[in-house]
């Protein structure tokens, strides 16, 4: 299966894991040769009740054998995204009460960008260095790394930028600023957190030249920070919120939720004003209300928040230089990437599956599913500290 993966399937990196899958239950992720690995990643914040979830794979059964795709968006109403659309309006903020379903957290950001200069009629869109909301074309053109935005010159035009916690820049957002969009907590950057109300700052800043705020929850959301989404922690509502990944628990989804007077906009001048075949499919929608429900009706939530308290103790090392990050969503440093690489390959050789962030070179994620237990928590640092043991600096 590798030999047949590296020649036919489109790869993105010169020398990718190449992990061989067999199954996947629970934490756990089973290789074709039979050994199991912990699973610190959950498909890069994905798969955030595990793998092969009951609930969801309950109600993937239960839709497959009423119906798969019948209609184009927005046109038939189907029980399961309607159900999860409703769900989700009376979990979030008044104001944030119509939900768009797509396929993935960048196809979001696109609807995103296209819905906040069709309320305001304006144009310029402003994001922050460093940030990293997916690769679509629109999701790409708020990317400030020249070397990565380059080769696919010219993205969509009218972009600004502005530093992440820094308020001297908040004064070029102006009368001429369709939206800021911002992650909640920066993920790519190396899971780096708003500071000093910095989400409170801007959202004043544009409340006060007729600009939105568009809050990218594509990893923070459904749980993973120790509330329902990150921007709960800081005292702040976007007039737009972006989310996707730990949404569908493993299936494919992104959705972006604004006013019902905002978001009809799309649908007239011009009617189909945003359009998608396979957003809000039935069967992805209903594993993602089942995950929803799961996340909401349990103690997962708050649990995440002791579990990162378990990951703060257990992961002290020399070589260890700073945890980033809340919930289960965390960034361990290393003194460099080199440490970095290292670590991460010498885990997965001894059953521990961790990876790499964007563009902070020296971070290593953990991004474990929220169902994980304490004792495999305690299993995996174990692990990791063993191998940083046998780093030679």
């Amino acid at each position: 299966m590798k030999s047949d993966f590296l020649k036919y399937q489109a790869q993105t990196t010169p020398h990718p894991l190449s992990f061989e899958v067999d199954r996947a239950e629970g934490s756990y992720i089973y290789h074709k040769n039979g050994k199991r690995y912990l699973d610190f990643i959950a498909g890069v914040s994905a798969c955030s009740l595990g793998h092969q979830h009951p609930r969801v794979k309950a109600a993937i059964h239960k839709q497959v054998d009423s119906y798969l795709h019948v209609m184009v968006y927005g046109e038939y109403a189907q029980e399961a995204p309607v159900q999860l659309s409703k769900l989700l309006a009376s979990l979030l903020p008044d104001s944030l009460n119509s939900t768009y379903l797509v396929n993935s957290g960048t196809e979001a950001i696109d609807g995103a960008i296209k819905l906040a200069r069709r309320v305001t009629g304006r144009t310029e869109i402003i994001a922050a260095l460093d940030a990293y909301h997916g690769n679509s074309y629109g999701a790409l053109s708020l990317m400030s790394l020249e070397e990565r935005v380059a080769p696919f010159r010219p993205v969509i035009g009218d972009i600004a930028f502005i530093k992440f916690n820094c308020e001297k820049y908040l004064e070029r957002i102006t009368t001429k600023t369709a939206a800021v969009v911002l992650e909640t907590i920066q993920g790519g950057a190396g899971f780096i957190e708003p500071q000093r109300d910095f989400l409170k700052k801007v959202k004043a800043r544009c409340q006060a030249v007729g600009a939105l705020l568009v809050l990218d929850e594509i990893q923070p959301g459904f749980g993973r920070t120790g509330k329902l989404f990150g921007f709960e922690h800081y005292n702040v509502v976007p007039d737009i919120l972006v989310m996707g990944k730990g949404m569908g628990g493993g299936m494919p989804i992104g959705a972006f939720t604004a006013s019902y007077e905002n978001m009809r906009l799309l649908s007239d001048n011009p009617k189909l004003g945003h359009i998608t075949t396979f957003g809000g499919h039935p069967v992805i929608a209903a594993a993602a209300l089942a995950t929803l429900q799961e996340i909401t009706e349990t103690t997962l939530i708050e649990d995440t928040l002791k579990k990162e308290q378990l990951f703060r103790t257990l992961l002290v090392h020399p070589l260890l230089t700073e945890i980033r990050g809340k919930g289960l969503m965390l960034a361990v440093l290393t003194p460099s990437a080199e440490v970095t690489s290292q670590v991460i390959l010498k885990c997965q050789e001894k059953g521990l599956i961790l990876f790499w962030l964007l563009f902070e070179g020296r971070a290593i994620r953990i991004t474990p599913p929220l169902t994980i237990s304490e004792d495999e928590i305690r299993e995996g640092c174990a692990i990791l500290v063993n191998v940083l043991d046998q780093i030679n600096m």
